[in-house]
């Protein structure tokens, strides 16, 4: 029996497609003696279909990864790959009128591994071949021509999302299976991923897309879809994006995942952010910008209903933490403060950062909300992961599919009606020129609760109580006063806990049996003492 290997499988699939033209151009040079046959039949138009072939069958030989660059363009560095750009002159879609645009992203520097981008024009795909005269190489040079075969980092689509006579830019897939989408008046941020495998352990693996299909949307066309391959060595996948433009953005994911052997850490609608510092975690201050952050918050919307509001950190060592959940509503990444004066920084605008919010399609059954935050010394570093982790890890020879909703926002008051937490703060438990003692292991916890009906029951606080619950420690106290400033109010809660031990605290306002704002959640350790 003929051993089949990966290469064979990619090319031929590749020839297949591109063949699907070829009996016309080969009729047009035969001469004319005899009556032409009879017109053959439509060809089938390319789908999300042909891209699941083609993730279902390299799933069956081992993972092959992509070429390497050139050593020139992999030893560039990040300003010299930043000064090659783009032609916009020369940017794919344009004709019959389509609102969007097309630029490609040159391979180099980080980006090492080039992907071929088709463009599918009246079910036809096609690829973009790689000429340098599409690029603006800037100063930068080469001591010989690249590969006419190079293929690119990516690409990224514009739209006049700002303006009318803009193409401004409105999603990138460039690096591993990473993409980042903006809806109007939004600065780029956080970003979203395809997949994640084995996030935040020591074997973590990175899917990568290695093919896209860009369907070339009509006249007038208010959105846009994009079908990707992905793989990696556990799996390969097939992927459709359908992006809606707007005020916010939004984007359909349908995916089929092929797995080439067991994964118990499968990540699904991974979202990655950067936390350095804010009003909750002041660890690092030596700074005239006082909250350095792409993202200030984990929200959740359980299948019971419950809001929950868990603030990021910026900890002193990984950690881990997991909300465990059945066919979850909703969750993501979240930039409540769009506060100017609490950022300060003209050029990198922080306020405008995108919230990415997730809303699974069909049943999603058991699993975790996973949260994990990495140590950072500078705001440079993505730190920040969440995820939604199936409880049944996948196993080889089984499809799974999943789908989801993702939404890029900049207001997120409308996801639901009741109050929100918009700042958390941690202090010593003792006032202010008190002699108190403080016992070890002690601290002070204050959440301003702000929105829904709360400036309705300002007129009579007394209805209002806080409940307050915690894990591996105990609430000394905990009681909340009116905040005019807010028109909400502010809750405080004295805990203590072991030194050394980890805390899990929990806190939301009621009136009677009606909740009325979110549960704040949050984690804090003891240092041990000596």
């Amino acid at each position: 029996m003929t051993k089949l290997d990966r290469r064979h499988i990619l090319a031929g699939l590749s020839a297949a497609l591109c063949l699907t033209a070829a009996p016309a151009a080969l009729l047009a040079q035969q001469p004319q003696t005899q009556a032409p046959p009879p017109p053959s039949p439509p060809q089938p138009r390319f789908g999300f279909e042909d891209v699941q072939r083609r993730a279902r069958e390299i799933s069956a030989v081992p993972f092959e990864a992509p070429a390497l660059l050139p050593e020139a363009l992999a030893k560039l560095d990040y300003d010299s790959w930043r000064d090659i750009r783009f032609r916009p002159d020369r940017a794919l879609l344009a004709q019959n009128g389509s609102p969007f645009r097309m630029q490609m992203f040159h391979p180099g520097f980080l980006f090492t591994r080039p992907v071929t981008v088709n463009v599918v024009r009246d079910g036809v795909p096609m690829p973009v071949p790689y000429s340098a005269n599409l690029f603006d190489y800037g100063k930068v040079k080469f001591d010989k021509p690249l590969p006419v075969n190079l293929g690119f980092a990516g690409f990224r689509l514009h739209y006049p999302l700002n303006d009318p006579r803009v193409f401004d830019e409105l999603i990138s897939f460039i690096g591993a299976s990473y993409f980042r989408v903006l809806g109007r008046d939004q600065r780029y941020g956080l970003s979203a991923r395809g997949l994640s495998v084995g996030a935040g352990t020591a074997n973590e693996e990175f899917p990568l897309f290695r093919e896209f299909w860009v369907d070339a949307p009509a006249a007038g066309s208010e959105r846009i879809v994009v079908y990707a391959l992905l793989d990696s060595p556990s799996l390969s996948g097939a992927y459709r994006f359908t992006i809606y433009p707007d005020v916010d953005t939004v984007m359909d994911v349908y995916a089929t995942l092929f797995p080439r052997k067991p994964i118990e850490r499968l990540g699904l609608a991974p979202l990655t952010s950067m936390f350095f510092t804010g009003e909750n975690d002041r660890r690092f201050f030596d700074d005239y910008r006082t909250e350095l952050h792409d993202s200030d918050g984990l929200m959740i919307h359980a299948a019971t209903g419950e809001w929950i509001w868990r603030p990021l950190r910026n900890p002193k060592q990984q950690a881990v933490s997991s909300f465990v959940e059945r066919n979850v509503r909703g969750f993501g990444l979240m930039q409540r403060d769009r506060t100017f004066e609490h950022y300060q920084d003209l050029d990198l605008a922080y306020e405008l950062r995108p919230s990415y919010w997730i809303e699974p399609q069909g049943d999603w059954g058991e699993g975790v909300v996973e949260l994990i935050e990495m140590p950072t010394t500078d705001e440079t570093n993505d730190n920040i992961v969440a995820l939604w982790q199936p409880k049944t890890p996948l196993e080889p020879g089984k499809e799974f599919a999943f789908a989801y909703k993702l939404t890029a926002m900049l207001d997120s008051g409308d996801l639901h009606p009741g109050a929100r937490v918009i700042n958390t703060y941690q202090a010593r438990p003792k006032a202010l020129g008190s002699g108190e003692p403080v016992t070890d292991g002690a601290r002070r916890f204050i959440v301003d609760f702000a929105g829904g009906e709360l400036d309705y029951y300002l007129k009579q606080p007394e209805k209002v109580e806080i409940v307050p619950s915690i894990a591996y420690g105990r609430i000394d106290r905990a009681f909340i006063v009116p905040n005019p400033k807010t028109q909400g109010f502010r809750a405080f809660m004295d805990i203590v806990v072991e030194p050394g031990q980890l805390a899990e605290m929990r806190a939301f306002l009621k009136s009677g049996n009606k909740t009325l704002t979110e549960t704040w959640s949050y984690p804090w350790r003891s240092e041990a003492q000596g």
